[in-house]
């Protein structure tokens, strides 16, 4: 009894327990910090590819749009006889978007068009002015712009409706002069963005004048650059503060 007594009496060995105690606690914290840390790399990296997937969307619209003022007869895009000349070859074979995946984009019922259109027609908002979607323009963001350097992985594809406020019951006809567009842009780590937009013809007049007064206002700040604030090599004979205004009255 006094033998056992001696040995739970001993402390020897304590210390080795409190170690060890001591370093699987700091292993956690420290397994802790770097799962942490990990995660929030990867929710700024994830929220960095959904801003320029994003971005891409934009763009593309503001390409689109572009290509648009060249086009006289929007009822050609409606059939789908007229595109923008920002194509990546076939519409019905696979792309590669980021991450390496593929995507088809036209024109079966599984591919972006086919599944577009009927996620469309579910709604049965519009009636017989539903939006009848057309592939219009799709390329990887970055062969955008020929002459430029884009450091984007995004692939970007625009389509393109006759606008369905429209009371005409024909969704192949533009009778207003608005279309409504449907952008969609794909990004790395699945970041996927949809923009819509609503675009209106706008008539020649309206860009005649507004072109005239572009030109005019160029001429005016042109003017007052030119404008002489004292003769060159003057110096300065009296100034003034005026008490009311606060202005520095030169002369």
């Amino acid at each position: 009894m006094n033998r056992l007594q001696t040995r739970a009496a001993d402390e020897e060995g304590t210390a080795l327990i409190i170690a060890l105690m001591s370093m699987m606690l700091l292993t956690a914290l420290a397994a802790a910090v770097v799962m942490m840390s990990s995660t929030e790399v990867k929710i700024a990296g994830n929220y960095n590819n959904g801003q320029e997937t994003l971005y891409a969307a934009d763009a593309a619209v503001e390409r689109v749009v572009q290509d648009l003022l060249l086009i006289p007869r929007w009822n050609d895009i409606l059939a789908g006889s007229t595109k923008s000349a920002l194509l990546d070859g076939s519409a019905t074979s696979a792309k590669s978007i980021p991450g390496g995946n593929t995507i088809v984009l036209c024109c079966s019922a599984t591919s972006a068009t086919g599944q577009l259109q009927t996620t469309s027609d579910a709604s049965g908002t519009w009636g017989l002015n539903n939006p009848n979607w057309k592939l219009f323009a799709y390329a990887p963001l970055k062969n955008m712009l020929p002459d430029v350097d884009i450091d984007s992985q995004s692939y970007v594809a625009v389509w393109i409706a006759d606008d369905p406020a429209e009371t005409d019951d024909d969704p192949l006809a533009d009778t207003n002069g608005t279309i409504s567009l449907h952008a969609e842009a794909f990004g790395p780590t699945g970041a996927h963005k949809v923009i819509e937009v609503t675009v209106a013809r706008t008539s020649g007049t309206e860009i005649e004048r507004g072109q005239i007064a572009q030109r005019g206002q160029e001429e005016l700040n042109q003017r007052s650059r030119k404008a002489a604030v004292q003769t060159p090599g003057k110096t300065l004979t009296n100034s003034r503060m005026n008490t009311s205004t606060g202005n520095l009255v030169v002369q």
